[in-house]
């Protein structure tokens, strides 16, 4: 096991502890696809990590992990080796959840993404060698928190940290001090140097519940066009407030207009969080669940008001 951090002996006991928690639930994931080169058919292998989320056999890990695979393999920490399948994906947030058939497996704690910090340890843990060897273990710090990242697609919401995310630690656990799973590695970024990023637990859970229950997962919808109010356009248009998103069109027979908002209102808070930007509150609706009805404030010319929406689905 490398850390790869200077630290004192009490910290580098909290560590070791974490590790010993959560590195049970880590497996290695072996895939095959098969792509077309020069006129044949030819099987490519890749690998990456995951972890376990129930006894008897849920696994997360990176929807790139397994993409287009026709053979998943897990091997558990105690060497034992499965077939998995693939019961659903979510490209968009880079995450897939994988089934084994068994029993009495050992299960990762699942921390909150919500209350993370800036400056908090961050743990990567991965199973890349399989059977040929232990875990995998980086050590360093949330370096930053909400990050929008662009790669094969934009991925919103993400944890950085300096920890080094590699290849075959993609889907596995970023756990903080206590052993508890804060967010999935995801190496979706091959030339980042020095920082590596994760899908956030709370977001997971919700990915997660939503292909448990409806196969994929779901997108609630607001129905509006928006823009982030600045103190630019505040002060060019007159605006009661600096910071907020601006509602520039209501989509027809959406939730936002079936609640009662009309084109330029300015929402500040969803269910009593501060929306400051139109990335807040796409970042606070990915977090919800369709059918929840959620409580809006929002300025209409100088009185603020408020509403409440009942999300839906988006297609």
């Amino acid at each position: 096991m490398v850390i790869n951090l200077g630290i004192t002996p009490f910290f580098e006991d909290l560590i070791v502890k974490a590790v010993e928690r959560v590195y049970p639930s880590v497996v290695n994931i072996s895939t095959v696809r098969y792509v077309e080169q020069l006129f044949e058919i030819v099987p490519v292998q890749g690998i990456g990590s995951g972890f376990i989320i129930s006894s008897d056999g849920l696994i997360i890990t990176n929807f790139h992990v397994i993409e287009g695979s026709k053979i998943v393999n897990v091997t558990t920490s105690d060497g034992r080796t499965m077939k998995g399948r693939v019961i659903g994906y979510d490209p968009t947030t880079d995450i897939a959840l994988i089934k084994v058939d068994a029993k009495n497996l050992p299960t990762a704690p699942i921390g909150d993404s919500d209350k993370l910090k800036i400056g908090q340890i961050a743990i990567a843990i991965g199973n890349p060698l399989g059977l040929a060897g232990g875990p995998s273990v980086t050590v360093g710090v949330i370096s930053a928190l909400n990050r929008h990242v662009k790669a094969q697609r934009l991925y919103m919401g993400l944890i950085q940290t300096d920890a080094a995310i590699n290849p075959g630690n993609s889907g596995g656990p970023l756990v903080n001090s206590n052993g508890e799973v804060i967010g999935v590695n995801t190496a979706i970024i091959p030339f980042a140097q020095g920082i590596g990023f994760a899908i956030p637990i709370n977001l997971v859970k919700k990915v997660v519940d939503d292909i448990l229950m409806y196969g994929r997962a779901l997108r609630p919808w607001l129905g509006i066009l928006g823009t982030t109010v600045t103190p630019q356009i505040a002060e060019y248009y007159g605006l009661p407030v600096e910071k907020g998103a601006l509602v520039v069109n209501i989509i027809p027979r959406s939730p936002a207009h079936k609640a009662g908002l009309e084109e330029g209102d300015i929402i500040v808070s969803v269910n009593n969080k501060h929306v400051s930007s139109i990335e807040d509150l796409q970042d606070i609706l990915r977090t919800m669940h369709v059918g929840e009805i959620i409580d809006i404030k929002f300025y209409r010319g100088n009185k603020i008001l408020s509403t409440k929406v009942e999300l839906e689905v988006a297609e």
